[in-house]
């Protein structure tokens, strides 16, 4: 079950993305020190207006993952288009977060 997150309509205008988190992107969030969390979490909800922002990138043989980086910070996630809900996969450290678990 993923947790959601933001979702919030925006006045006229494009509708937003929702947000949702899986268990792995929650448990990545909790671990994060308290500065960096708010961060990290200000690039998660910014992904509500536009889940393609510059610096966004496709991962190479994943299918539909992408990835932006906060600092020392990687957030993994899918669009689901049709529905408009940004899945966030998972989020961690550079160094681990490729790793698979």
């Amino acid at each position: 079950m993923s947790k959601k997150r933001g979702g919030r309509a925006a006045g006229p205008g494009p509708r937003r993305y929702e947000i949702r988190l899986t268990r792995a992107a929650e448990r990545g969030l909790a671990a994060l020190p308290k500065a960096d969390l708010r961060r990290v979490d200000a690039k998660i909800l910014a992904l509500a207006d536009d889940p393609h922002p510059p610096g966004s990138q496709k991962i190479r043989g994943e299918d539909g993952l992408y990835r932006i980086r906060s600092g020392d910070f990687r957030i993994l996630y899918q669009v689901e288009e049709g529905e408009r809900v940004v899945l966030v996969v998972d989020v961690g450290n550079r160094r681990d977060i490729y790793r698979p678990s």
